[in-house]
């Protein structure tokens, strides 16, 4: 396994810390900038590490046409009929809104950055001097985007979702051939919601082996529980969806969690990276002083010297002052070598 460890801002990514929650906005923001700062507000408090936005405007993400081409028709589809073009339209985040909603976020504490999605967005977000760019997964093989992304030389995060093995290893070296040194690949299943039969966490090691490089979730299921077993499986980085309320309406609001859900992530997914610790069969030093608890042979009936031990008379209960049980059968059918009160924990020298 990579140990290689990136710094993004004060935050450091690697096995060895705590798994980086990213709170992601998306249009949550309900066309809304005070709704945008009271996001930001309730991410910080919950304690997610980075707020995400997105960087796009409609006529940069897509081509306004009335075309079928350009209506979304998965029957499965939360936004299923709509227009992408007025779908991006009611869902991007006005440009002009990036720099007070970083400096905000920057103020609470958390990192700030956004995924890019043409040229313009990032030439517009390094005059933001964002520390890192995500790239979503269904820009993950646009070539064009992931150069000049490469070519800033900043850590980059990358969602794999909608991409075989070939493309993601082929965006891969797209990134490093341009320079990037730092990268982290999120396992994506990009259903929204996505189920957690489809997200199929155990990939999550395979693809840290073949590319070499720390792996994260983004996660769109319903709840924390996915995310959390990802970092058993060694996620240093979790990304979710995040609003205020799901009951608000919005783009992405659906599949995101509410504030107490993302405390409950960030409080949980840490628990799970200390649970995962080191292969270890030692004792702890609060576990010594509880092997007096453990269970030993006692004599459980009053027996004068000469009576014979019984299963009647001799039990394995706590605590551990007797004789081991490994010796019952030995002991059994053997006589008391003098009285024996009940409630005496077993010895050698009770026996004849």
């Amino acid at each position: 396994m990579t140990n290689q460890e990136i710094k993004i801002g004060h935050i450091t990514i690697s096995p060895n810390h705590k798994p980086f929650v990213i709170a992601e906005m998306s249009g949550n923001h309900n066309q809304s900038l005070d709704r945008a700062f009271a996001l930001v507000d309730a991410a910080a408090e919950a304690g997610a590490h980075a707020l995400k936005l997105q960087t796009y405007t409609a006529d940069t993400i897509t081509f306004n046409s009335k075309s079928d081409e350009f209506v979304i028709k998965d029957e499965n589809s939360i936004w299923k009929n709509q227009n992408l073009h007025q779908l991006y339209q009611q869902a991007y985040t006005p440009w002009e809104w990036h720099k007070p909603i970083f400096d905000r976020a920057k103020s609470l504490g958390m990192l700030a950055f956004s995924s890019p999605f043409d040229l313009t967005s990032v030439e517009f977000l390094e005059s933001l001097d964002v520390p890192c760019y995500k790239i979503a997964s269904f820009e993950n093989t646009d070539h064009i985007l992931l150069k000049r992304v490469a070519q800033t030389g900043k850590p980059v995060i990358m969602s794999t979702g909608v991409s075989s093995i070939a493309d993601i290893q082929e965006s891969v070296k797209v990134l490093r051939a341009n320079g990037c040194r730092e990268l982290v690949l999120l396992k994506c299943t990009s259903t929204y919601p996505a189920t957690p039969e489809s997200t199929n966490l155990r990939t999550i090691p395979h693809m840290r082996e073949l590319h070499n490089c720390q792996i994260g979730l983004s996660d769109h299921t319903m709840g924390i529980g996915a995310s959390v077993a990802a970092v058993a499986l060694g996620a240093v980085v979790l990304e979710k969806h995040f609003t205020l309320r799901r009951a608000d309406g919005g783009v992405d609001s659906t599949f995101s969690l509410e504030p107490e859900e993302l405390r409950n992530l960030v409080v949980e997914s840490e628990r799970a990276f200390l649970a995962m610790g080191k292969v270890n069969y030692e004792l702890s030093e609060k576990e010594q002083k509880s092997l007096q608890f453990k269970r030993s042979l006692y004599v459980v009936q009053d027996m004068k010297a000469g009576d014979l031990f019984t299963s009647k008379n001799v039990r394995s209960i706590r605590p551990a002052h007797g004789l081991h049980t490994r010796y019952y059968e030995d002991i059994i059918t053997k006589k008391a070598s003098k009285d024996i009160q009940a409630g005496t924990a077993l010895a050698w020298e009770l026996i004849q």
